[in-house]
Parts: C-alpha cells; structure tokens; sequence
C-alpha cells in the first residue's frame, strides 16, 4: 500500500517514527501558515501578531482536519484488508463526511453511525450541511435517537458484515483513536519544520477540543506540549482534561515517547456554552468577524467557538506573542446552520 512520508526538512531531527504506521495519501502537505493582519488592525493589537493554520485547505471531501486522522485510520484498515469503514458522529458530523470521502477515494465502503446529539429539529440542520455531502458520497447513514450507543451500534454492524463475509474497521466519534491520533502528532512536526521555515516561534497553538483527537495528537507530538490551548466544544473542562490526557499518552505509548501528566494539557472551558453544538454569541461574532476582516470561513461548532476563546484571550491580555490558531474546517456546517446567522 502507498505510505505518505513526513514533510522533510533538513533543519528539523524527527523525534517519532512515523513512517512505521501504515497511512495513505489524502491531502497536500504542509497546510499553509498565513499572518490574519487585518484581524490583527481590526483589534488594534500592540506586540501580538496572529497566523492561522490553514488545515481547512484540504481538496477532498470539502476539507478539514479529520483527513488527517484519516490519513491513518484508512491506512490502518487496508492494510488490515478491510472492505468497509464504520464510524460513529453527531447528525452534522464533519468527521463522518470526510470518512465517506475518503472512503470513497480509496475504493471502500463506509457506514456511519450518526446520533441526533445536538435538539434541533429545523430543516437546515437535519438535511443540509454535511447530511447532504454523506449521501453524495456514498455512504449508508444509520440515524441513531438521542442518547444511544453510536459505538456499540458499530461493533453490531461489523458482526453482521463480518457475517455476510465482509471485514469492517470500526473507529468512534470524531477518529480519535491513537492511530487517528497520530496525524495530529505527524501536524506537530509539521508545524515545528514550517517555524524552522517562517522564522517564527508561536508560543500558543490554539485548537477546538471536541473528541480530543486534535490537541491530544498535538501533545503527543509536540517537544512541550504546553504549547497546545484547546477550548472544549464537548465535554465539561475536567472530563476534556481527563480524555485528553489518556488518549495524547495513548498515542505516546504507539511513539515510544516519555509520558505526560496532568499539568502538560491545557483546556478552557469558557466557550463550551450552553452544550456541544449550541450556538453562543460570542461563536457568532467570532466566525463574521473571521469572515468580514479576512474573508475567511470557520465552523459554528469547532472553530468559530475557539476562535471566540483566542479573541477573549486576546481582549484580556491573557495571549502575547506569536499566536498560532489551527483552523480544522467543517465550513459545510455553516450550511446546516443557517437560522443562527439570520
């Protein structure tokens, strides 16, 4: 099977092995970095500048950051000889369409296991968005109610392809196992060629936490882990703090890399708001001043609430320095949200 290797860079000495785990080729690497200067104006910021890493940039699938968790989990399960991937996700589940593009891509068939997480009943959620990229792509959504076991849902379908003859590789919510975990380790490296690269040292990384895959990955890559900032979409702070931790030494464990403790993983609960999926005001004017300033578009779910946090974090002086915001993507959300913008 096709192995895609790390981004070489001859100023920077690999510190994993990356190249042991089975992984294919799903997006053009490295995402850019770009300085966000007239947000930056916008503000009036003195000694701070802001760059964003443009992870939304990825061709298939509509993009985002899950590609490269799928970069993984996919390699992983060919080289398992699988014919079918399952995974499981909230109804506008970016994770779940690019798992059925990818999918796609790669000549298997997916199923999704997709719960109704987030009370909303209105038309543009329950079609638009990524429900309508899901069956484009081709995949066989299971709607699941309120409350039930996505995963265990799963692991039930797997038995009964593996019946019919079938191999399935099932993954949960979000791809954030500690195989999947390892694209984001693969982006610390990324990141640390691109400021050997730009000249630059962020001193924050800023990320939306939602299943954990994307700030655990960035801990099990990064040299000082403390670097990574996440502001949990999902879960309460200390059960964020707790997942995180698990799954970035999870992932560790797979590097051979020392592991951390509890103080290594920061995370920030003021932007969660009233629950995972729940619009704040604070996400609404985040994601237009995004778009009015740079044109730009981010998600209501992930990013737009951790971008809300850096411009709190900015406004209260509590951010300096070179400032590094991982932009994930789910732009199809936006469509799914469309009576919160009106």
């Amino acid at each position: 099977m096709t192995r895609m290797k790390a981004q070489p860079n001859s100023l920077v000495v690999s510190s994993m092995n990356l190249d042991a785990f089975p992984r294919i080729p799903l997006f053009d690497a490295p995402t850019p970095i770009q300085r966000l200067e007239r947000i930056e104006a916008a503000l009036g910021l003195r000694g701070v500048r802001l760059f964003v890493k443009r992870d939304d940039l990825m061709g298939l699938g509509g993009g985002g950051n899950k590609l490269r968790k799928l970069e993984f989990l996919l390699g992983a399960a060919i080289d398992q000889g699988c014919d079918t991937f399952v995974t499981t996700g909230a109804r506008q589940s970016n994770h779940a369409r690019l798992s059925a593009a990818a999918a796609a891509r790669m000549g298997l068939a997916a199923e999704l296991m997709l719960t109704d997480t987030v009370p909303r009943e209105d038309d543009s959620y329950r079609h638009n968005g990524n429900q309508l990229l899901d069956g484009l792509f081709g995949a066989r959504v299971h709607h699941l109610p309120r409350g039930a076991d996505a995963l265990a849902a799963a692991h039930a379908r797997e038995a009964a392809l593996r019946a019919e003859g079938r191999k399935a590789y099932v993954v949960g919510a979000g791809g954030s196992s500690p195989v999947g975990a390892l694209g984001y380790a693969s982006c610390a490296e990324e990141i640390r060629a691109q400021e050997v690269a730009l000249g630059l040292s962020f001193g924050t990384i800023i990320v939306a936490n939602g299943s954990h895959g994307t700030h655990a990955g960035l801990a099990a890559g990064m040299d000082d882990p403390r670097r990574v900032l996440s502001f949990t979409v999902l879960a309460e702070p200390a059960e964020a703090e707790r997942g995180t931790l698990a799954l970035a030494n999870a992932t560790r464990s797979l590097l051979a890399r020392p592991m951390l403790n509890a103080e290594d993983i920061r995370i920030d609960g003021s932007q969660r708001g009233e629950a995972y999926g729940i619009p704040t005001e604070a996400m609404l004017a985040a994601v237009r001043l995004m778009a009015r300033t740079e044109g730009l578009l981010i998600d209501p779910v992930y990013s737009g609430k951790a971008f809300a946090g850096a411009l709190a974090g900015l406004a209260e002086g509590r951010l300096t320095g070179d400032l590094l915001f991982v932009m994930t993507g789910g732009t199809p959300g936006l469509y799914a949200y469309q009576p919160a913008f009106a």
